[in-house]
């Protein structure tokens, strides 16, 4: 039997594909995902269903960013990035004129949107690094992974399932991870506490990483 060819629309409705279609740039995306609420839950729900909830984390967000960026013709890559004592984060990227931008959700008001005016991977995830940090405004982005392609998860049908896709961030997890600056070099400082007040003043609190005390 001739494998199936996976088809874009299979699974969405019709109103579904019509609040898609009328993301017409990137930035629409991010004010979607800007709009809707933050879930504080440990679930991964499909980007089908990020639009019949009305909410996400920052991992369902770049889900949700990449399945729609693949209907703008871009390819559905995410980064993960890894933090200490800190939420790790993940982003979706794409690349427009050979530079990369990002679209992302997140419960903090610093770690969304980027311009694609970056001309590799490591110089975007870079343009976080000083605004990534915890509730007690330390620094904690320490690496990040290389970009993914999600259609390797077609097969699991990850962006209309009704099914926790939990796995995907397994694997991101176990997957080679480059690291921002070696772990011999000098403690950082400390974010400042204007900057760390504005991060988290429309926070969901109940989802906030709760960091150890030095």
């Amino acid at each position: 039997m001739a494998k199936r060819k996976f088809i874009l629309a299979d699974g969405f409705t019709i109103d579904e594909l019509k609040v898609i279609a009328g993301f017409k740039e990137p930035h629409n995306i991010q004010l979607f995902l800007n709009e809707i609420k933050y879930n504080p839950e440990y679930v991964t729900r499909s980007p089908k269903m990020v639009l019949k909830h009305k909410v996400a984390n920052c991992f369902e967000g770049a889900l949700f960013a990449a399945a729609a960026l693949r209907m703008l013709g871009y390819k559905p890559l995410i980064v993960d990035m890894m933090a200490k004592n800190d939420d790790d984060h993940v982003i979706a990227i794409f690349k427009k004129n050979g530079l990369f931008g990002a679209v992302a959700k997140s419960n903090t008001t610093v770690l969304r949107f980027r311009e694609p005016v970056y001309r590799t991977v490591r110089e975007l995830v870079m343009s976080y690094f000083d605004f990534y940090f915890n509730t007690l405004g330390e620094k904690s982005l320490v690496s990040y992974s290389n970009p993914v392609d999600l259609t390797k998860f077609d097969k699991y049908n990850w962006m209309t399932t009704e099914n926790d896709l939990e796995f995907i961030g397994d694997y991101l997890f176990e997957i080679n991870h480059n690291e921002i600056f070696p772990k011999t070099s000098r403690p950082l400082n400390y974010a400042d506490k204007e900057l760390v007040d504005l991060c988290f003043s429309s926070s969901v609190t109940e989802g906030l990483f709760v960091p150890k005390k030095k």
